[in-house]
């Protein structure tokens, strides 16, 4: 208990490195609605940035710390939480450990064992697939209202002094990320631009659905 506030200015310190990659990210699937190659040229010049080694390093060192750190605030905190946006922030923070996990997970072992690109196509054929679809719809679109949700609950705890418009505020930034997550998974699962995934792609996931492939891409391209 008595960590908990030595550690969280080291949290947000991890979380500014890991989040301006989540923005550059973030733009990039937005880069989708101007059309697949839009998509794809975009992230072969931000790789130029963060597939560099040490930056990548940084990212997963950084990525690494946000987790440990984010349960170990959760569940030290968890029985003095008072009030909706004290459990909106945790319940956010719990949505993200899971989302990161599975994505940093999926795509180092889709890099390094499946040797495929985690490219546009790697995040989006769980969409494309029959049956996969009722995962990954919530799945990414929660991932990005809960990041949203989340970077909302540390601006209300800094402008709280007026709750009545930091409440707004929040409320503001979290229905925005419902949006953006909507766009997005709208976008990958190719309603708004067209989008042909390739077959070594969608294999991985009838494979899985055979019980010949353990783990499916729970992940966005990177």
């Amino acid at each position: 208990m008595t960590a908990a506030p030595a550690l969280r200015p080291w949290h947000r310190a991890s979380a500014l490195v890991v989040g301006g990659f989540v923005l550059l990210h973030l733009a990039n699937h937005v880069a989708l609605l101007a059309g697949v190659q839009a998509h794809l040229r975009l992230m072969d010049a931000l790789r130029l940035l963060y597939r560099q080694p040490l930056v990548e390093a940084v990212l997963l060192a950084c990525v690494a710390f946000q987790l440990g750190s984010g349960l170990w605030l959760v569940t030290a905190g968890w029985r003095q939480r008072r009030g909706a946006v004290a459990w909106l922030q945790a319940g956010s923070g719990l949505v993200l450990v899971f989302f990161l996990l599975n994505h940093v997970g999926a795509v180092l072992y889709g890099r390094a064992t499946l040797h495929l690109d985690t490219n546009l196509f790697f995040a989006a054929a769980g969409l494309h697939v029959p049956g996969w679809p009722w995962f990954f719809a919530p799945y990414y679109f929660l991932a990005v209202t809960a990041l949203f949700a989340h970077l909302g609950c540390a601006w209300y705890w800094r402008h709280n002094a007026n709750p009545a418009p930091a409440r707004a505020t929040l409320g503001a930034i979290t229905l925005a990320g419902a949006a953006l997550g909507a766009v997005l998974v709208a976008a990958m699962a190719g309603l708004l631009v067209p989008l042909e995934i390739p077959q070594r792609y969608l294999s991985k996931f009838l494979s899985a659905a055979a019980g010949a492939w353990p783990h499916p891409f729970l992940t966005m391209s990177t």
